[in-house]
């Protein structure tokens, strides 16, 4: 017999970014222990609103299935003795059991002979495991932050008033911080705050429903949507697309209601990105444009209750909007008395890292490392690159960014163009924030991804080099997140640039602030960027082999990296190449340490090793040009031209001869052919070198 599960955590309001990521855990949590009791079930559903956590288990089993279960006891010599009597061991191990000496077995395992018993255990009743489980499940439900109410040490988001927990119709028997587990719920706080008889979950949405709660979320974001666009047409404009913010705002409420307001045409001078922070960060409030995509006085809010006089819930939204956008536009009109170069000073009382001193000094750094940057690139841009990198953190002590840190670089680019400084040094101010995470938008100009690439690697240079690299999941500087920009920027812009050299630079620049050795330093960096180079590619569905392959022979040049990865990806396929690569890994294997690569043909005996030393010759000459010229594909097809002379030479020549000489020279033939193959890649990493 198969039931339904409901359970339904009822709280204060629990802040809108933790209720999805709990939704999540709740899901995964729950279908692990039960499979972990061998209930099986069917759908599984979650749904939530600011004041309830709900899950609902479909076609779960009424009753665990009975099973036998094998339990090991101790080694069979500590469990009898001498005149094979059953010792303590032996009867301890039977009484814990409820069981005899009798119903003992003897069982081999790979450590020996051990005992064992095997018992029949009879299922329990779900709802009897239930019981027992949820409290524990409830306080495993992870939040950001956690709080204790009341006399009670259990903990979650906010105070849990009530407990919903349903199975088959019948409430189960549990309890959690003195609360004791019903069939009733709640409806909306203001419009119907009654207690609800639930019996089943579709009673359970609609009668929410009935009681102005949309508990789906789905259904409350397209709802929210629907409201916030009627809004904005009533004023003959659109909402401003922003996805998070919608996200946020249909978990703030229960049931959303929009309400369109305005504000005075003069907050319309303040840059488009302050007044959609102003709005959004605080108020969590939708922005309008016009047909022609610029603001209008207008925003949308959303409510949580029906309102009848929707005029007067638009007054009090504006009158708290004009606060913000004036002392928003207080700030913007005193930002501007002062250049951001007269701002530089004020960041040497801003720290960057205790150990690595100030927002002023890595200023000085990073306009050095990005000349030095865009001297591998484009000499051109030496001056618009270095001119940016010097005012790129000035507005870091402007008002403006102290009010809304998230405007930083965005509120440089907009003081840059007031002080006239070239529009391109204004866009790389801008720029060099970008990405703001993994998969958003990169710089477009080349003068921000260098000034970018600068300030990221100041940052991995000296946490490497104080020794504050990244352990597990702590990572407090964000350096994976760092170098993961650090590599989409180069692979976005194709930035040939010596990874090895900038590392360098980065390090020396810190002078001796650094307390760790610069070489092993720069050795350590160019390993965990391969590491993260290699997750990132693999996560892309490239294979790690082909990764591992270039990457463990070269890793200095991130496009050229990728250039060759792609070459082995297009002819790996090839059965030529599989068998080569398994030659590749036979020949790897024989010369070992040898390096000596010269080859004296006055020692040849053998004409399979005068043939694959002409085939050497032949191949080198064509692949040599065409790896110059970086064409790998081409010369990994020339290179597959010596499969059948290489596979002659292991059939009929005895590499490991008596004669040092002879052997020491047809080693140097092999050496110098793993020589030619590693220009592309390591063969023997590849699929079908074993």
């Amino acid at each position: 017999m198969r039931q339904e599960l409901l359970l339904e955590i009822g709280t204060e309001e629990i802040p809108a970014g933790y209720i999805v990521p709990a939704l999540t855990f709740m899901k995964k949590e729950m279908a692990r222990k039960l499979t972990e009791l061998s209930l099986s079930f069917g759908e599984m559903k979650t749904v939530a609103t600011p004041r309830r956590l709900a899950l609902c288990v479909t076609e779960l089993m009424a009753k665990q299935p009975d099973r036998m279960e094998k339990i090991l006891g101790p080694p069979k010599k500590a469990a009898f003795d001498a005149d094979n009597k059953p010792t303590k061991a032996a009867l301890g191990f039977a009484s814990s059991r409820g069981a005899t000496v009798d119903q003992l077995q003897i069982e081999t395992t790979p450590k020996g002979e051990y005992l064992m018993l095997v018992q029949e255990l009879k299922g329990k009743p779900t709802i009897e495991l239930l019981s027992d489980y949820i409290p524990e499940f409830i306080q495993s439900i992870p939040f950001p932050k956690s709080m204790r109410w009341g006399a009670h040490r259990s903990t979650f988001a906010r105070p849990i008033q009530w407990l919903a927990i349903l199975f088959g119709g019948e409430v189960v028997p549990a309890t959690y911080n003195g609360i004791n587990a019903g069939n009733v719920t709640r409806g909306h706080r203001f419009m119907a705050p009654e207690e609800i008889e639930i019996t089943a979950f579709n009673q359970y949405l609609e009668m929410l429903r009935q009681q102005e709660i949309v508990v789906d979320i789905e259904e409350r974001r397209k709802m929210v949507e629907d409201e916030i666009n009627t809004a904005a047409a009533s004023v003959d404009g659109t909402i401003v697309p922003d996805p998070e913010l919608l996200d946020t705002v249909t978990n703030l409420v229960e049931i959303p209601i929009g309400v369109c307001g305005s504000f005075d045409q003069k907050f319309l001078e303040l840059p488009r990105e302050v007044l959609i922070t102003s709005m959004r960060v605080h108020q969590k409030y939708f922005t309008i444009a016009d047909s022609a995509g610029n603001l209008q006085a207008n925003f949308v809010a959303v409510n949580n209750t029906r309102i009848q006089d929707k005029n007067l819930a638009a007054a009090g939204h504006e009158r708290v909007l004009r606060a913000r956008l004036e002392d928003a536009l207080f700030f913007f009109k005193e930002d501007k008395q002062h250049r951001l170069e007269e701002r530089l000073e004020a960041l040497s009382g801003v720290i960057f890292q205790a150990k690595l001193g100030t927002m002023f000094e890595k200023m000085e750094r990073i306009e050095k490392l990005t000349a030095f940057l865009a001297q591998q690139i484009d000499e051109t841009l030496i001056a618009t690159v270095k001119r940016a990198a010097r005012l790129a953190k000035a507005d870091l002590v402007t008002d403006m960014v102290g009010e809304f840190p998230s405007l930083q670089g965005v509120m440089g680019e907009h003081y840059a163009l007031s002080d006239g400084e070239d529009p391109a040094v204004a866009t790389a101010i801008q720029e060099h924030y970008l990405p703001l995470r993994a998969g958003s938008t990169l710089p477009e100009t080349v003068a921000g991804a260098l000034v970018s690439l600068a300030d990221r690697l100041d940052t991995i240079a000296g946490c490497f080099g104080i020794g504050q690299k990244p352990t597990g999941t702590t990572d407090p500087y964000g350096l994976r997140r760092h170098t993961l920009a650090l590599l989409h920027i180069i692979s976005g812009h194709s930035l040939r640039l010596p990874l090895s050299s900038c590392i360098d630079e980065a390090l020396n620049l810190y002078g001796d602030k650094l307390t760790q050795d610069n070489a092993a330093t720069r050795n350590t960096i160019l390993d965990f960027i391969r590491g993260r180079y290699l997750n990132d590619l693999t996560a892309q569905g490239i294979p790690a082999e082909a990764v591992e392959a270039v990457t463990s022979v070269s890793f200095n040049d991130i496009v050229d990296c990728r250039m060759r990865i792609d070459a082995l990806r297009a002819i790996s396929s090839r059965e030529t190449f599989t068998l080569l690569a398994g030659s590749f890994k036979r020949v790897n294997n024989i010369i070992k340490d040898h390096q000596q690569d010269t080859v004296d043909q006055e020692l040849f005996q053998e004409p399979a090793e005068k043939r694959l030393f002409t085939s050497y010759q032949e191949v080198a000459e064509k692949v040599e040009p065409q790896i110059e010229a970086q064409q790998y594909e081409n010369a990994l097809l020339q290179i597959l031209e010596m499969k059948e002379p290489i596979d002659s030479f292991f059939d009929d020549v005895m590499v490991m001869a008596e004669d040092r000489e002879i052997r020491q020279n047809r080693l140097s033939l092999l050496t110098a052919i793993a020589h030619l193959f590693l220009q592309v890649g390591d063969f023997s990493k590849m699929h079908g070198a074993d």
